[in-house]
Parts: C-alpha cells; sequence; structure tokens
C-alpha cells in the first residue's frame, strides 16, 4: 500500500464520523484474523437481497469444504423469499429462515456473516448495520452509494474490526492476478494509461407511472435510508437502477466499478488528481431511464497516469473485442484483459501471449457469477478463519469506488473538477454538494 493511500485511508477513517480508529481488520495478518473466528469452525451466513445475484451464491454456500450454514434468506419481496429457497433446496440439504426485515437478521447472534446484495441505496447503511451487529460483510459493488457513505465504510469496518470483502470478483481471478503480477514486474515496460469499457444493448425502460406497491412488496422497507415517495411502477424490480438517484448509482456503480477497479490496479494509482466526463441519454429518449446512457470519463493521476472509461449502456457496437474489459498500455506493450482471458502484445502490437483462461464468469448477462465470484467468496470465508487475506479489502475497494461517485457527480454538475488525491474531497463547491445525499429521517447511517 502506497504512502498516498496510508494517508487516505488514515484521513479517510478519522474524518468520517469523528472517530477514533484502531487496528484495521483489512490490513491483519492470517495469524491475526485466526482471534476472530476458529479456522475450523462452521459460519453461519445470512443473504439479503434475493435477486439477480443469487444464483452467483449457490456454489461457495453449498461447497461442502466452506464448512458453511446458510441460516437466512433475507428480501423485502415475498415472491423473491419464496423463489430462493426454492433455487437453493436444489443445492443444500437443510432449509434457511425466510425473512423480510434485515434488522432482525442483524439481531440473531448465530449470524457471522453477511451477504449484502440489496439496491445500491442499502450497501453502506446495512453493512455497517450489520457490523455493529457483529456480522461480517460480503458486499456487492457498488459497495457505497456516495462519497460520505464510501469513507463511512471504511471507518466502520476499521472500528469494528470486521472482514469486509467488496464484490469486485475479478480481484480473485487467477489469469488477471497473473497478468497485473507481470505488469507490475515490467513486461509492458512503464504503464502509463487504461482503458475500461462496458458495451451493452438495454433496450427501452418504460416511464414511472405511479401505482400500488406490487402483493408481498415491503414498499418502505425497500426504500430504507431513501427519502420517502410514492411507489412507481416498474421501480423494485431492476429499473431501480435507471429511473434518478434515490436508489441506484447509473452505469457506472452498476458495472464501471469492476473494469476501473482492474484499471486502477493495473497501474497502481490511488485517488485522482481530476476528473472529465462527458455523459448524456443518447437512446430512447423519451422512455423512463432518467440519467446518462452513455459516458466517456478521464481521470487523470500523479505521475502522469490516466484511466479512460467508455460506457455504452444501450449501444452494443463491440469496439474493444468484448462486452467488458480494460486495456492497459505501457513504454513497451500493451495488455487485453477480461473475465475469460488476456493477451499480450509487444509494443509493434504483435500478440506475444494470448492466455485465455477456463473460467465460467459471466461478463455482461444479468446477475453474473461463475468460478471467480465463488473464488472470491471463498477467500471472504477463509478470511474470517484467519486462513487467508483478503483479496478486495474494503479500504482499497472503495478507492475505485471513489472514481465511480466522481463521474457520477461531474455528470450531474455538468463539469469537471479537480480533487485533492490525499483526502479525496473535491475542489468544487457544486460537488461538494452531492458529497452526501439525503436521508430519511431516523435512518441515516452512523457509527
Amino acid at each position: 500500500m502506497s504512502a498516498n493511500r496510508r494517508d487516505f485511508i488514515k484521513k479517510v477513517t478519522a474524518g468520517a464520523a469523528g472517530i477514533a480508529v484502531g487496528g484495521s481488520a483489512m490490513g491483519m495478518s492470517a495469524k491475526s484474523y485466526s482471534r476472530i473466528i476458529g479456522s475450523n469452525e462452521r459460519l453461519h451466513v445470512a443473504i439479503v437481497g434475493l435477486g439477480r445475484r443469487l444464483g452467483a451464491y449457490y456454489e461457495p454456500i453449498a461447497k461442502k469444504e466452506a464448512n458453511v450454514e446458510l441460516v437466512y434468506l433475507c428480501d423485502v419481496m415475498e415472491k423473491q423469499r419464496e423463489k430462493a429457497l426454492k433455487n437453493f433446496s436444489s443445492h443444500i440439504d437443510y432449509q434457511p429462515k425466510l425473512e423480510n426485515d434485515i434488522r432482525k437478521v442483524i439481531d440473531d447472534p448465530k449470524v457471522d456473516a453477511l451477504f449484502n446484495a440489496t439496491p445500491d441505496h442499502w450497501h453502506t447503511p446495512g453493512s455497517v448495520m450489520a457490523m455493529k451487529g457483529g456480522k461480517h460483510v460480503y458486499v456487492e459493488k457498488p459497495s457505497s452509494h456516495n462519497m460520505f457513505e464510501n469513507e463511512l465504510l471504511v471507518a466502520a469496518a476499521k472500528k469494528l474490526n470486521k472482514v469486509v470483502q467488496m464484490g469486485n470478483q475479478q480481484r480473485s481471478s487467477a489469469h488477471t492476478i497473473s497478468i497485473i503480477k507481470e505488469i507490475h514486474n515490467g513486461i509492458i515496460g512503464t504503464p502509463y494509461k487504461a482503458l475500461a469499457f462496458y458495451t451493452n444493448d438495454r433496450g427501452e425502460v418504460p416511464l414511472q407511472k405511479k401505482a400500488s406497491a406490487p402483493a408481498g412488496l415491503d414498499w418502505d422497507l425497500f426504500q430504507g435510508p431513501a427519502p420517502r415517495r410514492g411507489y412507481t411502477v416498474e421501480t423494485w424490480d431492476y429499473n431501480w437502477h435507471w429511473y434518478g438517484w434515490d436508489y441506484g448509482t447509473a452505469e457506472a456503480g452498476n458495472n464501471a466499478t469492476h473494469e476501473l477497479d482492474v484499471a486502477r490496479w493495473a497501474l497502481q494509482v490511488d485517488l485522482p488528481m481530476r476528473v472529465d466526463v462527458e455523459a448524456a441519454k443518447r437512446h430512447f429518449v423519451n422512455d423512463g431511464w432518467e440519467m446518462y446512457d452513455t459516458m466517456d470519463a478521464t481521470f487523470r493521476f500523479a505521475g502522469d497516469k490516466i484511466i479512460k472509461w467508455d460506457g455504452k449502456s444501450r449501444n452494443g457496437y463491440d469496439t474493444y473485442g468484448g462486452g467488458r474489459g480494460t486495456i492497459i498500455y505501457g513504454s513497451e506493450g500493451a495488455v487485453f484483459v477480461d473475465r475469460g482471458k488476456y493477451i499480450l502484445y509487444d509494443r509493434d502490437g504483435k500478440v506475444v501471449k494470448d492466455n485465455k483462461s477456463a473460467t465460467s464468469e459471466a461478463g455482461t448477462a444479468l446477475g453474473g457469477g461463475g468460478d471467480t465470484t465463488t473464488t472470491h467468496v471463498i477467500n471472504f470465508f477463509d478470511a474470517i478463519r484467519g486462513k487467508a487475506n483478503l483479496n478486495a479489502p474494503i479500504d482499497d475497494a472503495n478507492i475505485s469506488m471513489a472514481m465511480v461517485h466522481y463521474s457520477n457527480i461531474a455528470y450531474r454538475i455538468g463539469k469537471g473538477f479537480d480533487i485533492d488525491d490525499m483526502t479525496g474531497r473535491m475542489f468544487d463547491r457544486d460537488a461538494m454538494k452531492l458529497w452526501s445525499r439525503d436521508y430519511e429521517p431516523g435512518w441515516e447511517p452512523t457509527l
């Protein structure tokens, strides 16, 4: 970890809520982790949020060597709970409890760890609640909804000494780990630029219309920390991503998180010094999609390094040879890496090595999942038991998350801005107004 990152984390965790911070669970050795739970003890886990990510958890939880018992399946929609129970029944030979309210799951002292796969606006509040209730947390991306939460989540993990891993599963990809190590060892000379991309052909989204909440949905609990409003059709099932900023973080939070993280990892950079964005809604201009569906973002870092993000949510043109991935440029060559392979090129653009992985990890398919996610989840279990260090500890993962928030803020205020790369603060008054968000009174996330 660089001095820049250490300073950032020190300042973030001290300032997030005015708290005194002790040792970091993410920075502990495996020996220190072993004090948390016995290396051979069975872990009791709960999954909160039973939507499209659920299938990614079947294999790692069912694995005999994982030594895990699924205690709860929790969701605010009744049919999601029933569907999840039915689907898990073909993977495990016992029945977990079904629960509507995350707070009741957290109150159960039997639960050791919580998988937080709720909508974005619940990720930090639910994870902080879980840690305060004594649980370790695997939180899906994006781990935070805004920069205030981004800092708070790191501070909570440190103060409460909990193991917290974000679901940026490519950090556990064997072929990605291998080529990133080679990049760090100089295989393409000095890396100076990375281009991260996502391409999809998402279709038209219905306009929001006032309606009664669907049968079986606890709409109040779905909203949770977000300010209350009436229900609109299509909101609870995935389209909350595109219906304004109450619940989602747009495509940057939904998908850029992954590739921006790989880019930052490859270039060995921390916080950017500046962000500039060109983004707009380019497709189905009269439909219900309320934010950009196309974004070009540029992040500039110390050492004259740069990361670019090319996000096309609703134009399926295959610009780079794959739906998602990262291209890293160096003084002596380049690397293309995605979830299934890496290709190493020399400076003349000739292929030096084409390494196709045997991974089954999904790319742009909704829900995703596969063997890389399984490895990532097992790493989380091993870290709780003191047998491994986390592949994506939250103090590092949330530096990548900051890039997501900076790009969204730049889009929302219509201009780029400079950033203090030691503290993460933005040198723009309009940008700083979006540091946090409005919360429903009584639901504000705190330590």
